[in-house]
């Protein structure tokens, strides 16, 4: 089996899968500083208790955006589950070819976003990722990353609002009855929706006009991703996997396409 590991700025996300299809996931989250140590007991944990034996795991792809836990991280999964992790970075083969002006700079989980929506649903494809921040890659139908926005996540529009208000208080992120809305809560939620999901149709419409990509299909993914998705029909695609789809796929270039104990089986 496979160990898939998306460290995002707010919850480190795991996957299982046992050769394509994903048996299993879990998540803890990234801000609690933890040793090496507690990271490998913590996943031995989790993982026995979702009854996956870690001795199963014959291998390991992590994605980061958050370098200063790498070191504990990648050590409790070697000390624990005795695999030495495959980290993607700069120079991992993916099938992508990113010609921005600084390719390097493209962070590991749009990458990954990428792979999977072009390997998954094809080119031309603009993948958005509704996570901490709000990313939108374009992807052509020959596989090049040619254009990224980054846009604050609703989440961080959300802190901005309590915490730099005095009088606005802290607001589950759903969508309200009615845009209409006649109290504060519920006006908040109306401008964190509807204003997310405003600004997902304009990019989209912008991103079409400007690539002359009439054919582009749009993949969402991320934690907050399924409520937008859910109200606009300019998304096609709402896949809450993509990005641990997208890791096994870039393992399975890298690695092979078959694990260790699964040649076995």
């Amino acid at each position: 089996m496979l160990l898939v590991i998306d460290v995002g700025n707010t919850n480190i996300t795991f996957g299982i899968f046992k050769r394509d299809k994903l048996i299993g996931t879990f998540r803890m989250t990234t801000k609690l500083l933890r040793t090496s140590d507690e990271y490998g007991i913590i996943i031995y944990e989790l993982l026995h208790n979702r009854g996956i034996d870690p001795k199963d795991i014959g291998g390991i792809a992590v994605a980061s955006v958050v370098p200063n836990i790498m070191h504990s991280l990648l050590n409790g999964l070697s000390r624990y589950l005795h695999v030495k992790p495959f980290v993607v970075g700069p120079g991992t083969k993916t099938g992508i070819r990113i010609v921005t002006e600084s390719p390097r700079e493209i962070g590991a989980d749009r990458i990954v976003d990428a792979v999977a929506a072009y390997e998954i649903y094809g080119g031309p494809v603009l993948v958005m990722d509704f996570g901490t921040a709000t990313t939108y890659d374009l992807i052509t139908k020959n596989g090049t990353f040619t254009a990224g926005i980054t846009a604050p996540g609703i989440q961080i529009s959300a802190k901005a609002l309590w915490e730099d208000s005095a009088k606005l208080p802290e607001v589950e992120i759903k969508k309200p009855p009615s845009i209409l809305a006649k109290e504060t809560i519920s006006s908040m939620q109306a401008g964190l929706v509807y204003g997310q999901i405003g600004q997902t149709e304009y990019i989209i419409a912008k991103v079409r006009e400007e690539s002359g990509l009439k054919d582009l299909k749009t993949v969402a993914t991320g934690g907050l991703g399924r409520i937008i998705a859910e109200e606009t029909k300019a998304i096609d695609i709402y896949d809450p996997s993509l990005t641990l789809q997208g890791l096994r796929i870039i393992y399975q270039k890298c690695k092979g396409k078959k694990l260790p104990n699964e040649v076995k089986n």
